[in-house]
């Protein structure tokens, strides 16, 4: 008998995993951050418009109440009417106008210009967001613990180093700090150090907004060139619905406009608690209060950055408790998305919420269904994609790091299926079936698309239940922990240089 060798065959196995961990160009990835989104559209082109033409009659005849007194000359000022009643009220002209002067092809910037955000047309961004109060601790006896400035500071870290993670808005609320001009300086300052992705932030009081302009200036070099770059959002709850401005949030925003801080405006109203029980009309009165606030924005900075952030909740009509995992709130962001689109702004939602308290099973298709339907509405920036759990109260870090996986998979999906003279080509086909070996798994086209074509999870577990068997039945919340401490254990991408993190601490009163 002859003597046999084992070996590898070409294009096996082996050479296929060699293929798939060899990297390759950034260009050439499956997935890329801001694809374009659009094909799912839960409303029809009719009932976008219809949509409009109800929020512009609410802005003539319902109007909004409370707005500040500088709020009020201003927005008298640009054509609204002041009523009797104390609510200002709204024109179809004037919100024309407003729509006319908004930037449309809109550019948040990043400290790192690799992280600029596109929000032209229809292209889709991932992100974090929320105020959290507690975090998720795994394990034998799950439980839910005060969040702190250090988890905030670790979120942004681990952010930084998500591929599919495209910004990173404050995640959770530093309870150990009481202060509330201190909470907002250093929560700034930990999601500063932490990424150098574009960051959304809070801001609790608008005699605060000053403080943390000095200290952006400072990071970013001078005033000049953070006017020119401007690489955080004042993420601002403007008005408290049903049809009311928030006084004190408008006057944080009047400040951080003409410090030329891109503004996030944020109507959060609950389906059947602080919006109409109908989703349709819970999705009027969204995009009426935003109408309003982009009326605001011109008034006092025509065209400044301005994200219009229809974000209406749901409610669980049963108890009147928040469900953000539920199929209406995963249709109501991606209708929301759709209506951005129609009426060319650029915009933002929530998805991604679970409101299972731990990273199970629940949580998973709570958080699948509303950002994979957000993400092929077209919305621009999904917030509070990973992470989010009990409703918003929580938030976990092995969520975080799953949900990598998870938009990945997404960001997939909203890509879709390239049909192509290259891709109908039927040479291979015909290659492989007549006379060849009848599969394609050693085929050029097969080997060449492995990593342009396909996306890989870097968590999950796809082995088959021998190699499952054989590895110790892997457990995927150990998996994520581990990922999570190997993570944190790298050299912090985004710390600031000594000399200025020094210059700040001697200016400001940074705990981390």
């Amino acid at each position: 008998m002859p003597e046999t060798t084992t070996r590898s065959r070409p294009g096996g196995r082996a050479a296929r995993r060699a293929l798939r961990a060899a990297p390759i160009p950034e260009a050439l990835r499956p997935i890329q951050p801001g694809m374009s989104g659009g094909r799912y559209k839960p409303l029809t082109e009719d009932e976008c418009t219809r949509i409009y033409e109800a929020a512009l009659k609410a802005l003539a005849e319902i109007g909004l109440a409370d707005a500040p007194p500088s709020g009020v000359k201003l927005l008298i000022g640009a054509g609204a009417i002041a009523g009797e009643d104390g609510r200002i009220r709204f024109p179809r002209a004037l919100i024309e106008d407003a729509l006319a002067r908004t930037t449309k092809d809109l550019v948040l910037h990043a400290r790192d210009p690799r992280f600029d955000l596109d929000l032209s047309g229809s292209r889709v961004h991932f992100g974090t967001a929320g105020a959290a109060v507690l975090v998720v601790e795994e394990g034998p006896e799950p439980h839910l613990r005060p969040s702190t400035l250090a988890d905030l500071h670790n979120a942004a870290r681990i952010v930084q180093q998500l591929d599919n993670v495209h910004f990173f808005q404050r995640t959770m609320v530093a309870r150990d700090i009481e202060d509330p001009l201190e909470m907002d300086l250093n929560t700034l300052y930990a999601c500063v150090s932490g990424t150098t992705k574009h960051i959304g932030t809070s801001i609790s009081d608008p005699a605060n907004a000053g403080s943390l302009i000095e200290m952006l200036h400072q990071i970013a070099s001078g005033e000049a060139a953070w006017r020119k770059r401007p690489f955080v959002l004042n993420s601002n709850c403007f008005v408290v619905p049903p049809m009311k401005f928030a006084t004190e949030s408008c006057e944080t925003m009047e400040a951080c406009i003409r410090a030329g801080m891109p503004i996030l405006l944020l109507s959060a109203g609950q389906a059947g608690a602080t919006a109409p029980a109908p989703l349709a009309t819970t999705i009027v009165q969204a995009t009426a209060e935003c109408l309003a606030g982009l009326v605001y924005v011109n008034a006092i900075r025509p065209g400044h950055p301005a994200i219009f952030g229809t974000w209406p909740f749901v409610s669980d009509l049963r108890t009147g408790a928040m469900s953000g995992g539920s199929g209406e709130q995963a249709l109501l962001s991606a209708a929301c998305g759709q209506m951005h689109a129609f009426l060319g702004l650029p915009g933002g939602a929530a998805a991604g919420i679970a409101d299972a308290k731990t990273v199970d099973m629940q949580a998973g298709w709570e958080q699948s269904i509303s950002n994979t339907m957000a993400g092929l509405s077209g919305l621009n920036m999904v917030y509070e994609a990973v992470g989010m759990h009990a409703s918003l109260l929580g938030f976990s870090f092995e969520s975080l790091v799953l949900g990598n996986d998870m938009l990945g998979q997404i960001q997939r999906c909203i890509r879709g299926v390239e049909v192509t003279e290259e891709s109908l080509s039927l040479e291979t086909m015909r290659a492989v079936c007549m006379g060849g070996p009848g599969h394609y798994l050693g085929q050029n086209q097969t080997l060449s698309l492995m990593q342009t074509e396909y996306i890989y999870p870097e968590l999950a577990d796809r082995t088959s239940p021998k190699e499952w068997e054989e590895r110790g039945r892997p457990n995927l919340i150990e998996t994520a922990r581990t990922r999570i401490t190997e993570l944190l254990a790298r050299p912090p991408e985004a710390a600031l240089p000594a000399q200025l993190d020094a210059t700040l601490r001697e200016a400001f009163p940074i705990y981390l």
